[in-house]
């Protein structure tokens, strides 16, 4: 998903053993510009990979000793751009991303019988296959989170070495289950107009988007972000989003709105790192939850950070990332 927690509160010892030190806000401007310079410093190759139904680009930066990090981006039919904050690992190793079939520079058919997600696990693996990607860590956000969920759990892939569950969606149901607990913790004027809009079915009134627009802006990008160049004229496809997802982060009626893998996440083995903002929609608490069903699953929270914490505390962001991977690269492989 990419398109929390009001009175969201922790244990004193939970917290400190999850919560990362924070600085102020205004080190996203510079460390998403220290992370492009340093994306621009860097060996890079960009392409185009035959997948299912089309063809997808892909970047890849760094060469690097250690194993690769593919990353996943969200959406449904969001972009990967957004991923060049991650710059600063390629110094250790690959970092590779792509545009999921249908988005950003991949290309864009028009047969939304496309749009399933079995199609983009498919799409996953022949983007591992034509990389070579035999040995490999993965990430996953939001949306991400789920297409690598269900490539673990349905695919049951080897050579990944482990897997980052970064603000994921992990199921439909609870995620909408969370999604309602937080616009209950609205302010009442707000919620009046969602509820009445929604009742009218008028989704597309500009009274509704100034309501969607304030759940966003304390779920979804909570702190300010700069802009990342290369993300400049990369459009995201509203079609996927819609036909997968739904109208709104809160509402989902398209295919994935009875997905779920929480029943099942202990079925992977290999280290996992889930990474939430604070008041992320992608609530901390709940992949706490889940993380306890897994045999070696770890949590992170970022504080003050929502959805958007890859890009609001990137610093942080990527130190948890790196230290999770150096423990794991340290360790034995299961």
């Amino acid at each position: 998903m990419t398109r929390q927690i009001i009175g969201y509160t922790l244990g004193a010892a939970l917290l400190a053993a999850l919560v990362a030190c924070a600085p102020s806000a205004d080190s996203a401007t510079t460390d998403s510009t220290a992370a492009s310079a340093t994306a621009d410093t860097l060996v890079s190759e960009e392409g185009m990979i035959d997948v299912p139904g089309g063809k997808v680009w892909y970047r890849k930066i760094g060469n690097g000793p250690g194993i690769p990090l593919l990353a996943l981006h969200g959406g449904p039919g969001g972009t990967s751009c957004r991923f060049e904050v991650l710059a600063p690992l390629a110094a250790d190793r690959p970092v590779i991303f792509y545009d999921q079939l249908g988005s950003g520079r991949s290309e864009h058919p028009t047969d939304t019988a496309l749009w399933t997600l079995p199609r983009f696990v498919e799409e996953l693996a022949a983007v591992r296959k034509a990389l070579r990607l035999d040995t490999l860590h993965l990430l996953g956000h939001s949306w991400g989170g789920a297409l690598a969920a269900e490539y673990m759990v349905a695919a049951k892939p080897s050579g990944v070495v482990s897997v980052v569950f970064s603000s994921p969606l992990i199921s439909t149901p609870r995620w909408i289950a969370d999604a309602d607990s937080l616009r209950a913790e609205l302010p009442v004027a707000i919620r009046e107009v969602l509820d009445a809009e929604e009742k009218k079915g008028t989704l597309d009134s500009p009274a509704y988007k100034a309501a969607t627009d304030s759940f966003y802006a304390r779920h979804v990008r909570r702190l300010p972000v700069v802009d990342i160049p290369r993300c400049a004229g990369v459009a995201s496809n509203d079609t996927i989003y819609q036909q997968m997802w739904g109208p709104t982060e809160f509402k989902s009626t398209g295919s994935l709105r009875t997905w779920t893998r929480a029943a099942e996440m202990a079925i992977i083995a290999q280290p996992s790192l889930f990474i939430a903002g604070e008041f992320d929609e992608a609530r901390p608490t709940t992949l706490e939850e889940f993380r306890r069903t897994m045999p070696n699953a770890s949590l992170v929270v970022i504080p003050g950070a929502a959805h958007s914490a890859m890009r609001e505390k990137p610093s942080e962001y990527v130190s948890a990332v790196r230290g999770f991977l150096a423990r794991v690269e340290g360790a034995p492989t299961p």
